[in-house]
């Protein structure tokens, strides 16, 4: 009797233990491998569609910075999506570098499923990149206004319609400053105007000379330290109190498109993005607003920096001056500043 009950008791067990199995796995979600990731989302086909654009973001867009793919890495990076259109779009990677290695991938990214494959992802992607290349951690500026350079559009859109704003409401950061800066500003205002002006800057030089001179020239200031003989080298302009004047007068006339320092019309970025999308890699904390396209006229009170003659040389002052600007962490009156304890901007709704 004892042995017939334990016998229709064992598959009644078996039958409950693959329920929740089952039950288990739908919970924890999808997780799907490939050479240099692995996905984790609910989702199966959307943790293979992630995969698969991760793995081409990361050689093509290697190819345009670098103007070559990268190797395998020695371990694959362990990302994790949540994708819901009332999801803000945002991420942040992780990483670690040690003797001139870098490694220990670990990336969390968010939002609506179409932001995440044409803007988050490749934005985190091209930190990445950055990474792997530089092997030692890029000023805030530089290494945001590259990602942000992969962004969709729309996305760009709304950074420039910031730096406007920010830059009439005092949140402006003198460029002195901002190439020193190693990390983030304590306040959201002062981070988001870094994003801001960090993409409109790369914007304009990557707009000049292209993606792989951009990397030329990050290069030569992280080895030297110096970001003047940096600009001098690659763009031929003076000092950072010039290329301060030059980029601003640019914001002013409404970003209008460059001509390369060769005179031939400024590259369209390479369209990578699925969908026919372009790409967009991440600020990622980015808070919405409407899509409202810039115009020469939205910048018409901006005035370009008086700087007084020698002051900008090497060594001769501390700050450069900025007409209107604060420093970084003065806030402008009435100004409230929101903390927050990602690294990156996350959009709102």
């Amino acid at each position: 009797m004892e042995a017939r009950v334990l016998k229709t008791a064992l598959p009644a067990a078996a039958r409950r233990f693959a329920l929740l199995a089952v039950v288990l796995l739908v919970s924890m979600g999808a997780r799907q491998r490939s050479a240099n990731f692995i996905v984790e989302t609910p989702d199966p086909a959307f943790a293979r569609q992630v995969s698969q654009a991760a793995e081409k973001y990361r050689h093509d867009l290697a190819v345009e910075w670098l103007g070559r793919a990268m190797p395998d890495w020695a371990q694959p990076c362990v990302m994790t999506v949540q994708a819901a259109p009332n999801l803000g779009n945002g991420g942040q990677t992780s990483f670690q570098f040690q003797n001139g290695e870098v490694f220990g991938w670990r990336m969390s990214i968010q939002g609506s499923r179409e932001r995440i494959l044409d803007s988050v992802l490749p934005h985190e992607i091209t930190h990445m990149i950055f990474a792997s290349h530089f092997r030692q951690p890029l000023p805030r500026w530089a290494d945001e206004g590259g990602a942000t350079n992969v962004e969709h559009q729309s996305e760009k859109n709304k950074y420039l319609q910031r730096l406007y704003v920010y830059l009439r409401t005092g949140y402006g950061i003198s460029f002195n400053r901002m190439f020193a800066m190693s990390d983030y500003p304590p306040g959201m205002n002062q981070m988001m105007s870094l994003y801001s002006q960090g993409y409109s800057l790369a914007d304009y030089l990557i707009q000049t000379s292209g993606r792989r001179k951009y990397v030329e020239f990050v290069g030569d200031g992280l080895k030297s330290g110096d970001w003047a003989g940096a600009v001098r080298k690659n763009y031929g302009i003076d000092d950072l109190g010039n290329l301060q004047n030059t980029w601003l007068a640019w914001v002013k006339r409404g970003c209008p498109p460059l001509r390369s320092l060769e005179g031939r019309p400024a590259a369209p970025d390479t369209m990578i993005a699925s969908n026919g999308r372009r790409p967009r890699p991440k600020p990622n904390l980015i808070h919405r607003e409407p899509d409202r396209r810039s115009s020469p006229e939205a910048a018409d009170d901006l005035e370009p920096v008086h700087i007084p003659s020698g002051q900008v040389a090497a060594g001769a002052a501390k700050e450069l001056p900025a007409s209107g600007w604060h420093a970084v962490g003065a806030e402008s009156a009435g100004a409230s500043a929101t903390r927050t304890a990602r690294p990156q901007p996350v959009e709102s709704p």
